[in-house]
This record gives structure tokens, sequence and C-alpha cells, in this order.
């Protein structure tokens, strides 16, 4: 199956946070909550996976459609079942952040933990 959306790094992800058109970007997590509690990123909207049900109805009156939209999860599977997902929901800028927090925290950042 070919992918039908972006990818990023975490490299990428790093400096694309500290720019200042951050606020131009839709940040999602779909990390369980008791990961989220453990390791995070600041300006991400959590939309767990197990709760699907809850959210998935209102998705489109959450987040812009045409806004770049990245995805995170812990490696990187999750997010781009999400992304596919989005996608198929008319999303036309998705990005699946690869290797996930847990790269991030490997490559860019130390002090988020690991788990």
């Amino acid at each position: 199956m070919s992918q039908i959306f972006g990818q990023i790094t975490v490299e990428e992800l790093s400096q694309r946070l500290a720019e200042p058109t951050t606020d131009k970007l839709q940040l999602v997590d779909v990390r369980e909550p008791h990961e989220v509690e453990v390791a995070s990123l600041p300006g991400f909207a959590v939309f767990s996976l197990s709760e699907f049900a809850e959210w998935s109805t209102e998705i489109a009156d959450r987040l812009d459609r045409d806004t770049e939209t990245l995805v995170l999860c812990h490696h990187g599977m999750r997010s781009a079942q999400m992304c596919h997902w989005l996608t198929d929901q008319g999303f036309t800028n998705v990005k699946n952040i690869i290797g996930g927090i847990d790269a991030y925290s490997m490559v860019v950042d130390r002090t988020v933990p690991r788990y």
C-alpha cells in the first residue's frame, strides 16, 4: 500500500516547533492518556486512538482539513494509522512524525522521558 500522506523527521519537527509560525500547525498526539502523562510535547492536542469513538465524529469541527497536521505517537505506527484515517476524511496536508516521541527524546531532547 502506498503512502498517501507525508512524513516529517523529529529534527524537522523540532525546527518547526521553534518557528514563530507554530500556531499555523495542527499538532495531534494519538497516544493514551497515561503515555502523555509520562512524556509529552507542548501544543499537541490528544486524540487517543482507544477513544476514537468519542472524538471521531467531531474531528471536522475540532481540526481544519487544510491546515498542516503533524501526528505523533510513541514510535510512529499509531500516528501512521491516524494519518491514513485523516486523509480518508479529506485532510489535505497530513504528516506522520517518524519514530514518534521516542525518537524525539533520543535525537532532539533527552529531557523528554523515554518509556
